[in-house]
Parts: structure tokens; sequence; C-alpha cells
């Protein structure tokens, strides 16, 4: 009902709404307007509010402000008049006159010992007043738990915490950027239903979808989890601790993982047929355009076992130390295209290609490449390129010396795959012996996310934009 205008007025003052929410909440209740809606341009005039409620400017040019809290209190209802304060319940409950003694003196109220009575109604003005308490100290305490939740969110240790450094993603998981992660995320999320966790094989509760499981973390943390297990090669214990879970919840989560990738990566087809190798040919193979895959053993090192027999069958005498072996398989543009299980290091090239199953996926027509140790011209029913031998030469011809460096330098990309594989530093540590029962699912997993984490194995192969 003010009627107040800045126009031609240089006695009052206009004060916008103070931003503080629980101020500006009293405003409102002190202004009493129905579906009042404050916006930048609201303003509230200086007849509103008392003397003491606003600073006087220091300078002739200088402005009126608002004390901090000032609230208006005067209005046309109230006949713009502070009201006086209401009395307290002691002032308001009718009393007993005092007591009269004997020689007429009159005992003071304050002389007399009166008991509290708890029986009696509280005053309404107390109730309204600790109802207000009430209503602020919950607001104040929802808001304070939201930003507790919302600090507690951005310093947990998982994904979101790194979802804008492409540098700690990569730290972390090896995946290049953090889109790149998020796109292999939505590849294998649909089979999330159908994971089968360590506990439930255990029970054999494993026959329908486990949606209904929970979870000490999200799926996508856990994920998190198995990858920086991989990348970095963390101890269970320090990835309990940095998630906040028990040491055993780890474990679970590792073996899980590690087995539903691999028969989730496991299912998709990775060997390339002929016709798609040479549309995809890069063209340093042309003199090689035959090439169907690039063939190398890579060995792990791991624990000796106590059983002489047992040392006898993992010692390598390339490695001087007890490992496993394993043979890998790469297309000419750089995918992983073949990956054996470990076998024993005292295994031999030749062997491990008779025992891993390459042979069954070569044909006539076809070619591979491989390392010098690789005497399997009698096992496999295709071309090889392999570097020339000396067999007892003093010397190679230069047609022999130009083709060994030309093998060599498209056999290098075999080994970088390999590098790309050892990367993750799971593997560069012993694995022990209690790793035995899990560790072809993790070597394999790692061997399969070298198809999802990375770009091309050369950077001119990448596909320019067009």
């Amino acid at each position: 009902m003010c009627q107040a205008s800045s126009k031609y007025n240089s006695v009052l003052s206009f004060h916008t709404f103070p931003l503080d929410m629980e101020t500006r909440r009293k405003w409102l209740v002190a202004i009493r307007r129905d579906n009042f809606n404050v916006t930048p341009h609201t303003r509230v005039c200086s007849q509103h509010f008392k003397k003491n409620d606003i600073r006087e400017p220091q300078t002739e040019t200088g402005r009126r402000l608002l004390v901090k809290g000032a609230v208006p209190s005067l209005f046309e209802w109230n006949n713009f008049t502070v009201p006086a304060s209401r009395p307290g319940v002691w002032e308001r409950r009718e009393r007993l006159p005092p007591p009269v003694l004997e020689d007429d003196t009159v005992v003071d109220d304050e002389e007399v010992c009166m008991d509290h009575d708890n029986a009696s109604p509280p005053d309404p003005a107390v109730v309204d007043l600790a109802l207000d308490d009430n209503m602020s100290h919950r607001e104040e305490i929802q808001r304070l738990k939201q930003q507790v939740e919302k600090l507690t969110m951005n310093q947990r240790f998982g994904i979101h915490r790194f979802a804008s450094s492409d540098k700690d993603i990569r730290f972390f998981t090896r995946f290049a950027s953090y889109d790149l992660l998020m796109r292999f995320w939505a590849l294998i999320e649909p089979s999330l239903p159908y994971m089968v966790s360590v506990t439930q094989a255990q029970r054999g509760t494993f026959t329908e979808p486990t949606s209904n499981v929970t979870h000490s973390l999200q799926p996508i943390d856990e994920m998190f989890m198995f990858l920086s297990y991989l990348a970095l090669g963390s101890k269970q214990r320090d990835l309990a601790d940095r998630y906040g879970v028990h040491q055993s919840t780890v474990s679970r989560i590792i073996t899980t993982w590690s087995n539903f990738l691999y028969t989730v990566l496991g299912s998709v087809r990775i060997w390339i047929p002929e016709e798609k190798i040479r549309e995809h040919l890069p063209a340093e193979f042309k003199d090689y355009a035959d090439t169907t895959v690039i063939l190398d053993c890579t060995e792990l090192r791991c624990q000796c076992p106590s059983s002489p027999l047992l040392q006898s069958e993992t010692f390598s005498t390339y490695k001087s130390h007890c490992t496993l072996k394993g043979l890998l398989g790469v297309a000419p543009h750089g995918a992983v295209t073949f990956i054996s299980p470990l076998y024993a290091g005292s295994i031999s090239d030749k062997q491990i290609m008779r025992e891993s199953g390459i042979l069954s996926l070569l044909r006539p027509g076809m070619a591979i490449m491989v390392d010098r140790g690789f005497l399997v011209d009698d096992l496999v029913p295709c071309k090889i390129y392999r570097p020339a031998f000396l067999s007892g030469r003093s010397q190679m011809s230069a047609c022999e010396v130009r083709e060994t460096q030309a093998i060599a330098r498209l056999r290098v990309h075999v080994e970088r795959l390999i590098r790309r594989v050892k990367e993750h530093k799971f593997f560069d540590t012993e694995i022990p012996l209690r790793l035995f029962g899990n560790i072809n699912q993790l070597y394999t997993v790692a061997c399969l996310l070298t198809n999802y984490e990375n770009g091309p194995l050369v950077k001119a192969w990448a596909k320019k934009p067009e």
C-alpha cells in the first residue's frame, strides 16, 4: 500500500532486497504481500525502516545504506510505529496478591519462592519462536547436508573426480581421454545386468540377471577401480583405502570384472578376414600385401614355485627367470587379432604355435610375419616373412639385408603393441602364484583393451579429418 515514488524524491531512499536468503525471507514475511515476486528492480523505501536500521552517508554525494540484517518493520497497518514488545509470560500471568504478615508488612514477590508449574501450557509466543527456530535450523541443516554431499562427491575417489582431466584418465586407466572411456562404457553397460559376481558364482545363484544386487560402489567406479588396478599395478589394500571399502571387496570387484570383461570382450570376433585386412592395409606393407598377421611372443615374470619340477617348467632361458609366455598377433594396421593363453616359460615358439590354435586360422594364400626364432615352416600352410639367417655364411647378400631391414621395420609394430600391453603396470612386477587362477583373464583383458584405449600404433596411420 506504499505510494512513495523515487521520482523527484530526495528525502526517501530506496533499497534492493538482500541476497542472503534468510534475511530476504524475513523481508517477505514482514511485507505481507500475496503472490509477490521479487525482481532485481524491486525496491523498499526507507520510510519502512527504523532510524537505527539506516546508515546515513558520510559524504554529501554518498548514499544511504542499510545496517546488515535490517528488516522493514514500519507499515501503514501499524501506523508506521514499532509495536510495543509483547509482555513476557511472567508479566501476563495472573498472580495472587502478595501475602501480608501479622505486623502488616507486605512480602515482595521476589522474596517469595515459587515452584515452577510444569503442567501449565507454554505461552503461544514461546511456541512460535521455537517453531521458527526449528524451521531455520532444519533449513540450515539441509543446506549444510547438500554442501557436504556435493563436497563428498567432488572429493570421493572415482571416475567423476577425474572427468575433466584427460591426463588423469590416461594415468589411471590407459585410455587416451575421458570421452574414449565413456564410449567404451557405453559398449559394455548393456551387459551389466548379466554380470556374475564372485559371491554369486560361489553360491550358485547366477541364473538370473543381477539388477537387484547391491554394490558397495557404482558399477562405473568398479570398472574404474579395475582399470586402475591394471594400469598402475596398485595394491589391493591401497585401492581399499582410496575407495573406502574393505580389501575383500576390492578382491571381489577385480575378480568379477576380469571375468566379466573377459567374457564380454572375448565374445567379439577379433580375427579379421583377408579381404578386410587388404582394405585397411597401410602403404608401408605394399611389398608384403598378403600379410595377414604379425606374430610374436611375450613373457611375463612370475613368482618361482617351490616345487623343483614347476621351476623347471616355468624357467625361461631367455629371461633367466620363471615366466609365463603368450603369443600375440597384430594385423598390419595395428589391431590385436590373436591372443593365446599363457604357457609355462620353458615352452618354445614352435610349440606355442602348435598349441595356441593360430594354425587353424591360417589358410593358403595368406602370409604371416615372424621373428627369426619362429621356425614353423613345416607347421603353417601359408607363406612366412622372416628375417634371413646367415646359415653358416660370413655375410648376407645385399638383397637379404634390404629384406631383413624392411621386415624389421614392419615387425616393430607388434613390438609396439606388446609395449602397449605392458604399459599396464600390473605386469611390471612378479605375478604371484595366488593369481595363477585368474592371470589368463587379466592378461587377455589387458591385450583386448589395447583395441579400445588408444589410437593407431603409428600416428601417420590416423584417419585424417575430411
